[in-house]
């Protein structure tokens, strides 16, 4: 388990977003974080969302014209529950997800060996820090591309009211098996946020 994505942990999330360690509370991606992904990001084959929630990834991801499976540890009344991604075996072409903060690097161990193709988590920027990943995740499996935001995302709660910005800043670590070794750095360009507000 990864201790700064814990409540406790040296990197606290906003007050925004807190970690999902009951289950009860989630926090949807907007639509147009992942519209700036499929944007930039070529995915040939299903696609598997494993942390799916409400579906709020799974009906953007869906306008690719990919077959996309939806799953989640817990029912929030969309796609199949009770998959525990951590532990999975099933396989996809690609894997894309937002995972719950206290599971990031295990969505990672499992996400590497489970995606034939390309596996994108959304993390927090600051995801790059941090002695244990340097020794391990970055080390024996490093991204292949890091795309960062160029603004800011602000997660609710669901069925919370939508006012103010976010803090923190995120970016979409994708793991490529195609790509050559080495990480690259690139950024999305500004617009994202209002070009698709209305479907956020």
């Amino acid at each position: 388990m990864d201790a700064t994505y814990q409540i406790t942990g040296s990197y606290k999330p906003t007050l925004k977003r807190n970690a999902d360690l009951a289950g009860p509370d989630f926090f949807p991606t907007p639509a147009w974080a992942t519209h700036a992904l499929i944007d930039n990001e070529r995915f040939d084959g299903d696609v598997w969302e494993s942390a799916c929630g409400n579906g709020a990834m799974t009906r953007v991801l869906e306008t690719t014209g990919n077959q996309v499976r939806s799953s989640d540890l817990y029912d929030r009344g969309f796609g199949e529950v009770g998959i525990d991604f951590t532990k999975a075996r099933d396989r996809a072409d690609n894997i894309i997800t937002n995972p719950p903060y206290n599971s990031a690097e295990a969505f990672v161990r499992s996400g590497v060996k489970l995606a034939g193709k390309k596996f994108a988590l959304l993390l927090r920027l600051a995801f790059l820090e941090g002695a244990n990943r340097a020794n391990t995740i970055f080390s024996e499996c490093p991204p292949s591309r890091v795309w960062v935001f160029s603004e800011r995302i602000t997660f609710y709660m669901h069925g919370a009211t939508a006012k103010g910005s976010g803090t923190t800043a995120y970016a979409w670590f994708v793991w490529d098996k195609d790509a050559p070794a080495g990480t690259e750095l690139k950024w999305f360009k500004p617009g994202y946020k209002r070009a698709f507000a209305k479907a956020a």
